[in-house]
């Protein structure tokens, strides 16, 4: 468990290395850290030795006694921030560089060119049990902070369920990544990708951060939902390689509704 010292001296290091405001960074150190950085396409990767680590740029080091946290540059490595420098030199027990988890996805961005902010929903899938087969229904009910009533996640009893977490009410998955890992020759049944939604012709990378309807149903788009190797052991193999960055998204339900196939999804203001 991370001390509250700790999550916050590494926030800071986290805020300065991203050039914002230290207050705009989440100070739990764990899961809410994680998710935060996960919507910015960004992620915390161990380094092996931070005093060896040759990286021509920022890296975070934790000090071993005290555990705070500082931030070092260069090869060989000096510190270039500190918060909460110890009153004598320690050594770095944990290092990590914040990577990104998609560099292609910068660089879209890059090109400016608008994603698509509109499509419909094409098939509505909800489980009751982790793990077990997906059932396709042709409207679901969406209850606000928690998610399609009757699905696991709803129930907190989700694979990956974690109350201390966002973004696990709802997942959502685009047709057209489906059909380009059947024309890669891994075909399966939209429902057993296993998220709640499938949709057709808008960007769902593009709803990250963002606002966005379902019918009538109100949500935010947290972070990609990626496959995983759980995900390729409940369908066939290639799923994994397939549908890297194509997994979809997760999103947090903001509002009771009616969700219906057939039914408009789109970007707010």
């Amino acid at each position: 468990m991370t001390s509250r010292f700790e999550a916050s001296s590494l926030a800071k290091c986290v805020a300065y290395v991203l050039g914002i405001s230290p207050h705009d960074v989440p100070r739990d150190g764990d899961v809410a850290l994680g998710q935060w950085l996960a919507r910015r396409n960004l992620g915390l990767v161990p380094v092996e030795s931070a005093e060896n680590f040759a990286w021509p740029g920022h890296f975070l080091g934790r000090r071993r006694g005290s555990r705070t946290w500082a931030v070092l540059f260069g090869v060989p490595p000096g510190v270039v921030f500190e918060p909460e420098p110890p009153a004598a030199p320690e050594a770095f027990d944990a290092a990590f560089v914040l990577a990104a988890h998609d560099p292609k996805r910068e660089g879209d961005a890059n090109k400016r060119v608008e994603p698509s902010r509109t499509g419909t929903i094409e098939l509505i899938a909800i489980s009751a049990e982790a793990e077990r087969p997906m059932m396709t229904v042709r409207s679901a009910e969406a209850l606000a902070g928690r998610g399609l009533r009757g699905d696991r996640y709803e129930r907190g009893a989700g694979s990956f369920s974690n109350p201390s977490g966002r973004g696990y009410d709802l997942t959502l998955v685009e047709a057209e990544a489906l059909e380009e890992l059947a024309a890669g020759g891994v075909e399966i049944a939209p429902a057993e990708a296993r998220r709640n939604l499938v949709v057709r012709g808008v960007s769902l990378d593009g709803l990250i951060g963002k606002r966005f309807r379902v019918g009538e149903v109100e949500c935010f788009g947290q972070r990609r939902c990626e496959p995983c190797a759980h995900l390729e052991r409940l369908t066939r193999p290639g799923v994994l390689r397939g549908l890297v960055h194509r997994g979809g998204l997760r999103a947090d339900v903001l509002s009771d509704g009616e969700i219906r196939v057939g039914d408009r999804i789109e970007a707010l203001p």
